[in-house]
């Protein structure tokens, strides 16, 4: 039996994976003013139930599951027009450049197809920041994007082994900055950091 994977790690892989590895490998979790916010966020829908709106029935924190792909997780919101079931995930800030939420998004589109034996055509990502939900199209290539990226972080999680860091410029907004120590851990960022120290040593020597 394949290794379950949670919903939410797939967006930890896509945005970087030493990151999804501290976390899903080693165990390794720190908050920061950006995690803090995320879950003061998700704390409006974490209380499973529904209510219905204008013929919209809403369900909050509906579980989910694919044994296709060996997911698990839990989708912030789903609407039921009577016909599909979307599901909306809530991020507090704006849509960034990546293509990690959309993963998450489409992983939960995925498991509500197998749930309900239903198309799930789109999804909406309700950023806090803007007060706004963007309509994500669960198009065929978002699929292949998210069904190879559940490949890629499983096989990861199956090796045991975090990869090394790479510094980027995402990488200052990571609760796990501190932790992954990207300056020190990445190869380049770490030569160039020697290069520099024996540069201002050997300066330091010839005055």
């Amino acid at each position: 039996m394949e290794e379950i994977l949670l919903i939410s790690s797939l967006n930890e892989f896509a945005f970087c994976e030493r990151r999804f590895a501290l976390m899903s490998i080693e165990g390794l979790w720190e908050d920061n003013e950006h995690t803090i916010q995320g879950s003061i966020l998700h704390e409006s829908t974490e209380l499973s139930g529904y209510t219905t709106t204008k013929g919209v029935k809403l369900i909050r924190a509906l579980p989910l599951y694919s044994s296709t792909y060996g997911l698990l997780g839990k989708a912030d919101t789903v609407e039921y027009d009577g016909k599909f079931y979307i599901p909306i995930e809530y991020k507090k800030g704006k849509k960034r450049q990546f293509e990690n939420d959309d993963i998450q998004l489409c992983a939960q589109a995925l498991c509500l197809e197998e749930m309900f034996s239903t198309a799930v055509p789109y999804g909406f990502i309700y950023h806090a920041e803007s007060n706004k939900r963007r309509k994500v199209f669960i198009d065929q290539a978002l699929r292949q994007l998210t069904i190879e990226t559940i490949a890629k972080a499983r096989k990861l999680l199956q090796s045991n082994i975090t990869p090394p860091a790479q510094l980027k410029p995402r990488c200052r907004g990571c609760s796990l900055y501190d932790t992954c120590l990207p300056k020190l851990t990445d190869p380049q960022s770490r030569q160039h950091l020697l290069n520099k120290y024996y540069f201002t040593l050997g300066g330091g020597h010839g005055n």
